[in-house]
């Protein structure tokens, strides 16, 4: 029953995530942070198998770190995604693939723009204005569809997040105790509670 969900606009990526972690019928912890700093610019959320999460999650802020090092610089949001999405996709030619779905958003300081990638567990990448992952798409995206516009402000990115927000909880039967809620741009990475926003 995860939820996550993300809108970029030219200069910043707003990221939406439940903070529930569950399994079947029992929800195991309630504040949960289901999103990985990558870089300082660059994050990633992840659903799925929780154990497949936490191993896949770690290998890859370990390897971005590791290359961060040698390199004496960042990958950018592009080449996180496909370094990300190769590993997946050679993970499902194993024996052990991972059950992740995620969510790389990221602002490239060299170009000046934000980006949002949706991969899947079967590797597939796409790079959208928007994405959507868990039961939660099924109600997100027509909101986001809706509102979006290529030239949204940071203030109409929160309205439409405050709207999917709104309808998740009137039309979903789950309630989910709490949203991280991070934005991502030339300043970094900030956390928003959903007072804030």
């Amino acid at each position: 029953m995860d939820a996550l969900f993300a809108i970029a606009g030219r200069d910043f990526v707003i990221s939406v995530s439940d903070t529930s972690n569950a399994r079947s019928i029992v929800r195991m912890k309630k504040n949960y942070d289901k999103t990985y700093k990558l870089s300082p610019h660059t994050l990633m959320s992840a659903c799925g198998e929780s154990g497949d999460i936490a191993n896949f999650a770690e290998y890859i802020q370990g390897n971005v770190r590791l290359y961060s090092v040698r390199n004496s610089q960042d990958l950018s949001p592009s080449e996180t995604a496909n370094f990300i999405r190769n590993e997946l996709a050679s993970s499902l030619r194993s024996r052990n693939p991972y059950n992740v779905n995620m969510l790389v958003l990221g602002f490239d300081r060299n170009t000046g723009e934000s980006s949002l990638y949706r991969i899947d567990y079967l590797a597939a990448m796409s790079k959208v204005p928007f994405a959507a992952h868990g039961y939660c798409a099924h109600f997100v995206y027509s909101v986001m569809d809706h509102e979006y516009n290529k030239d949204i402000t940071l203030e109409q990115g929160f309205a439409i997040v405050k709207n999917c927000l709104t309808v998740l909880k009137e039309r979903f039967i789950v309630d989910f105790p709490g949203f991280t809620i991070k934005v991502i741009s030339s300043s970094g990475i900030r956390e928003y509670s959903t007072d804030e926003i």
